[in-house]
């Protein structure tokens, strides 16, 4: 899948150098549940990732800019441990931030999940700290549904509903 300026592909053995360094950072996972990863952890994620695409043909994009290939994050919907439902996840490299990629990728992400896969209702949590990922969540048009707390800390869930869509 391509966008302006990204192209977005399942993740896949190759990426795994770039996930394990994207996910080691805690500028870029410490806020994640789970929080920051070790490489083997890393491993794990990314065959668990490979699985669910199998399994439900959607899954993770690695996020790589068009013009040069340089892998700059993550984005795409995988189902939620607590069971609210398919969800989008993100994580771009601190210094691709501010550039509105992660905006971008996510966009694309939630599209592919309605249009493609069918998805009526699609969520996201994030902190309510978590101002970043907050406006890319408002950005592409998500809106608060649920507040609720994890370990002491507030998050919110934001979700996207598929026009003409009432069920999940």
């Amino acid at each position: 899948m391509t966008t302006g300026r990204l192209d977005l592909r399942p993740v896949w053995g190759g990426d795994l150098a770039d996930l394990i360094a994207l996910k080691a950072d805690p500028r870029a996972f410490a806020v994640m549940l789970g929080g920051v990863r070790s490489a083997q952890q890393s491993v794990e994620e990314l065959a668990t990732d490979i699985a669910f695409w199998g399994r439900h043909g959607v899954g993770m994009w690695s996020a790589r800019e068009r013009r040069t290939q340089i892998f700059v994050g993550i984005a795409g919907l995988f189902a939620r441990p607590d069971g609210r439902g398919m969800s989008l996840r993100f994580a771009f490299r601190p210094q691709a931030r501010g550039q509105g990629l992660a905006s971008e990728a996510a966009a694309a992400a939630l599209r592919f999940g309605h249009e493609r896969a069918g998805f009526a209702r699609i969520v996201a949590v994030a902190r309510e700290s978590n101002f970043a990922s907050r406006m890319v969540l408002g950005n592409i048009g998500m809106i608060v549904c649920e507040r609720f707390e994890r370990d002491s800390t507030p998050m919110l869930t934001y979700e996207s509903r598929r026009s003409g869509a009432g069920g999940t």
